[in-house]
């Protein structure tokens, strides 16, 4: 791998996750250049990866065969427009983990038909278990979304979707899902709290609880309905609770949700672009 041969526009939490998957895949620090505004981030960066920051985003790009853009959405129009003419003349592989900034959007703003891999992911890839969804332009070859993976795989689950506008039905699923689960575990600690139990014994049984629920479904070949069904005793107390969650119209509840947040994303794509 040539040196340096992945550039990061933007240091954040992010960046973070992908740089810890890159280097736990054996990417040698040297090959990755980190542009970052903030010079204490900087230097944090440097010394947990061994990756050269710089505060320069044209600096970054260099001689970059993939360029990671990872900064606010709203930054996105002065970001590419900066960095424009050289990665016009460069070419890179663009991967923008960017929410709602579209690839047409981010080829106009860079000024040519570059190759763009957009990409969904979530929060819990910070913890190397995401669940990222992908889509790659025209542009991108078969050698790119190889790449796009394997940069994107040391976080999580992958997936790519044929249409770029499905990228906001996995922003509805997977990009804002992690807070759907932890309002429900939210609800759940207080209802304990509630039913009498302490509040640490409340918190850790809710959260061993999803997490157990979670590693089944992983790790079972059967769908959350049979898995459900199996905890669920004819006339017992699972079968009365969730009467009630049926009752309330909790499945038709989180369609209107997943519904919103997709037309949502659409929205902010359109603004976005209107207002670049």
């Amino acid at each position: 791998m040539s040196t340096p041969s992945i550039a990061f526009i933007g240091g954040g939490n992010m960046a973070g996750s992908l740089l810890a998957g890159l280097l736990a895949d054996g990417c040698p620090p040297a090959s990755i250049r980190v542009a970052e505004p903030n010079e204490a981030r900087r230097q944090e960066l440097t010394a947990r990866f061994g990756v050269r920051t710089c505060a320069n985003n044209r600096q970054a790009v260099g001689e970059a065969a993939t360029l990671i853009l990872c900064v606010k959405p709203q930054l996105a129009p002065q970001v590419c427009r900066e960095i424009g003419s050289l990665v016009s003349e460069l070419g890179p592989l663009v991967i923008s983990i960017m929410a709602g900034v579209t690839e047409a959007a981010i080829q106009t703003w860079l000024g040519a038909p570059v190759p763009v891999v957009r990409t969904m992911p979530n929060t819990p890839a910070l913890v190397q278990t995401g669940a990222i969804g992908m889509h790659a332009s025209p542009e991108v070859t078969e050698e790119g979304r190889n790449q796009a993976e394997t940069i994107l795989r040391a976080t999580g689950l992958i997936r790519w979707v044929d249409d770029e506008a499905q990228i906001d039905a996995v922003t509805a699923i997977s990009g804002s899902g992690p807070a759907y689960f932890f309002l429900l575990m939210e609800a759940l600690e207080q209802a304990g709290i509630d039913l009498g139990l302490d509040a640490e014994t409340a918190r850790l049984l809710t959260i061993q609880t999803a997490l157990g629920a979670a590693r089944m479904a992983v790790e079972s070949d059967s769908p959350p309905e049979r898995l459900r069904e199996q905890v669920t005793s004819p006339g017992g107390t699972t079968e009365r609770a969730l009467a009630v969650f049926e009752e309330a119209g909790l499945r038709a509840l989180v369609g209107r949700a997943a519904l919103a947040a997709r037309d949502r994303a659409a929205e902010i794509s359109r603004t976005l672009l209107e207002q670049s």
